[in-house]
This record gives C-alpha cells, structure tokens and sequence, in this order.
C-alpha cells in the first residue's frame, strides 16, 4: 500500500491508486459558528442539510431532507439533474423561511472528480448507474452554481468534496487527532492529511498549512500481495467495470455475499453437501452480504435464521446442521479475510505518515514518541456487523502491535452531509477567521 501511495503521489497514473488532490488545506476545529448548508449527491437519493453550529464543537441542530432522484434524471441531460437539486434546494429554504443573505454550500458528490480547486472539479467518469453523456468534463461545482443561479438563489458552492474528505472533517471537527478517514459500506475509500511538499506530482503546490487531504480512492488499490483466489477472478469477470477495483470487491459490503456465493456455488458443483441445489446457488448476487452477516451472526444452538436464509432466499430446503455449520464458516472466512485487508490499508496509511510504531515516516524523516492518532471511520460494514469490526480491530492490533494503543478508529457518522457543511464554514469567506491548519 506504501508503495502505491508513493507512486500514485508521484505523478498522475503512476499507479491504481490515483491520489486525487482535494485542495482541502483546513479543516474544522470545532470553533465555526453559523447556519451552513450541504447537498449530499451520491447515488439515488440526495440530501438537504441546514447545520447550525456553535464554538466548542457543538452542532446545535440540523435539519435533513432527503429525495430520490428520478429514474429519467440519471440519464437526462445535466441541466436538467442540476435544476432539479437547486429546485429542492429552494424549496428547502423556503420551508426554512431562509432566503435571505448569502450562504455557504458544501457539495458532496461521490464520483470520481479530478479537482482543480477546493470548490471546482471536472467529472472523471459517472458510476453507480448514472450515465449522463455531457457532464464528463465539466465542472460540476460551476453546473450547480448556475443551476442556483437560475433559480434565483444567493448560494454558492464553498466547497466541492467526495463522502470520504467529509468524514475526515467531521472526525478532525470533533477531534484534532484525526489524520485519516475511512469508509467500508456498500463501496469502500480513504483520504488522509498528506505534506505538501511529499506530493511530487504537484511541485511548487503552496498551501496556507503545509498540509492537503488526499483522496486515495483506494478502492482500486491492487498489488500482486493481494491473496487472489479463483472467486475473486470469477467475480471480477462478472462485473461490468472487469480489472478495476480489485481492493473493493475483496472488502466492501457490495461484494461479500457474492463471494461467498461463488464459494458454496462451487462445493454444490463438487459435492452433495447441499443435494441437487446448485442451480438456485448460480444467480449472481442471490446473497447479499447482510444475508451473510445475519448467517455469521446466528447465534442459536441449531441455527435457525441460517436454515431460514438457505431455505427462503437460496431456495435450500432441509440443510443439515453440518451443513449449515458449513454455510457458517464459508461466511466467517469471507469477512475475517476482508477486514484484515481493510485493517493492512489502515496499517499502510500510518506507515506513510509514521505513526506505526516503526519511528520513521515513509518520507525517511524520523519522529519522536508515538503520537496519539485518530482515524474516522464510516459506513455500514463497519458500524452495523459486530463480526467484521472485531476482527478488523484485532487485526490492526496484530500488525502495529504497542502502538495500538495510541490509534482510535473512531465511528463518525453523516460525513458526506454535516462534514461537507463544516468544510463549507471553512473555506466561505470567513476563511481567515475559521478553520485550522492541517
């Protein structure tokens, strides 16, 4: 992971690992005050927020409002998606009785952008089934900023991040430590506070801190290290963006219930352990990975909620119980493999900044007492299956050994909506006033 770093930082396409700039050189302390805004666009729905926030890192409230976005829209034209965001914006504001003044935005868009300042990017590439042709290559931040325009509004776009940079300003707003964040849901990042002058690919780069988050996209991570199976190429070889985004489908929640599939699939094939059902277990994502969380989960003395799932949604009827423990222990090594993978991401990220323990930072600078260190992390892998989380955790312990003592993976929720609206304060116009050097 260190090595792809380096190369990733080292010049554009250098490596998987794209080491996107941010143009993020501050982040929240906990001292912004004030009503900020957020629009979190990300996948079918989007989301509204009005953040309240006052000194001491307290957010005094929030409001939210979420909406689908219609079907036709994720394959319309850009005007016409950007209107209907500012159009619910307004209405949003309206019922907030708030139209006056000029407000800062903080708009998250998970897709892949390629930034050119903190609050402008251009589209890389669409993913998660949006494909609207003319929106590749724009700057999408200017698309809303003209879409609120036309609408009559007195916002603009103050800052222009992915879900993974909201978190990491979300955990440093409550905690100053926090020099990393990640997301393990349904899809899988992280970012983490680089120096400046480490980012080769962007020499002579100035910023107000010495300091920039970069989005690691680390999804696409991959390394010939990587255990490789013959599931995960029968995987790759059925998704439709093949060779890509090998790290994501060894450990994000979109994947794992495939895997596991692809593994029972197999000994139905080889073996009668499961009768004549091999064909119901051949359709691709018949099991989803809170199926093979609740299967791991099943605490009962015959387990009774994996007879259920094998009988109701794998159309298994009458598994024996060795054959249910059988299902137990295919899931268990699916998800201990994939949080010890995400917990060595996690690890590599401390050594590039040289707080694993090893006393000297991938830089070759060498550095004092280990340092207290806080890592945000986010998404429903991670937060809602116990299983994944110890062993990501007793992972993590395995590899940096005493130095564990000194890391916190701390769980920080709706970074992609209040971080964005705290990188907003940040970087509005009260710059000077707000925010802190990272």
């Amino acid at each position: 992971m260190v090595v792809e770093m380096h190369a990733g930082l080292a010049s554009d396409g250098g490596s998987k690992l794209k080491m996107l700039l941010t143009f993020v050189d501050a982040l929240p302390t906990g001292n912004e005050e004030g009503i900020y805004y957020s629009i979190d666009l990300g996948g079918t729905n989007f989301r509204v927020l009005r953040v309240e926030v006052g000194a001491g890192s307290v957010i005094i409230g929030q409001m939210v409002e979420q909406q689908p976005i219609p079907d036709e829209l994720t394959k319309g034209t850009t005007e016409d998606l950007f209107n209907f965001v500012a159009l619910a914006l307004k209405s949003f504001l309206e019922g907030e009785n708030d139209l006056d003044g000029k407000r800062a935005l903080g708009f998250t868009f998970s897709f892949p952008v390629r930034q050119t300042s903190v609050s402008t990017g251009s589209l890389i590439r669409w993913t998660k089934g949006f494909s609207i042709g003319d929106t590749v290559g724009k700057d999408v931040a200017q698309c809303l900023n003209e879409a609120l325009a036309n609408c009559g509004l007195n916002v603009r776009v103050t800052a222009l991040v992915n879900d993974t940079v909201g978190t990491l300003a979300l955990g440093h707003y409550y905690d100053e430590d926090t020099v990393a964040a990640i997301i393990i849901g349904s899809g899988t990042n992280a970012c983490y506070i680089e120096r400046t002058d480490a980012i080769i690919k962007c020499q002579g780069l100035l910023t107000n801190s010495g300091g920039m988050v970069v989005n690691m996209e680390w999804g696409n991570f991959w390394s010939s290290h990587l255990p490789r199976t013959p599931y995960d190429i029968l995987l790759d070889e059925e998704t439709h963006n093949r060779n890509d985004q090998g790290f994501e489908k060894m450990i994000s929640g979109m994947y794992l219930g495939e895997i596991a599939r692809l593994v029972l699939h197999r000994m139905a094939l080889e073996s009668d352990v499961f009768g004549d059902a091999a064909d119901s277990l051949s359709n691709p994502f018949i099991l989803s990975t809170p199926f093979l969380a609740a299967i791991r989960e099943d605490d009962s003395p015959d387990l009774s909620e994996v007879r259920r799932i094998l009988q109701e949604h794998l159309k298994i009827p009458d598994a024996p119980l060795k054959t249910r423990r059988l299902v137990v222990k295919v899931c268990d090594i699916v998800t201990r493999r994939a949080a010890r993978l995400a917990a060595a991401g996690i690890a590599g990220i401390l050594k590039k900044l040289g707080r694993d323990g090893s006393g000297v930072a991938s830089s070759g600078r060498t550095r004092g007492q280990p340092r207290r260190t806080v890592v945000a992390i986010e998404g429903g892998l991670y937060q809602g299956y116990p299983v994944f989380r110890e062993y990501l955790d007793e992972a993590l312990v395995e590899i940096l050994g005493e130095v564990a003592r000194n890391v916190t993976l701390r769980v920080t929720e709706d970074g992609s909506g209040i971080g964005a609206a705290l990188l907003a304060a940040v970087h509005s116009s009260n710059r000077q006033q707000q925010g802190g050097p990272i």
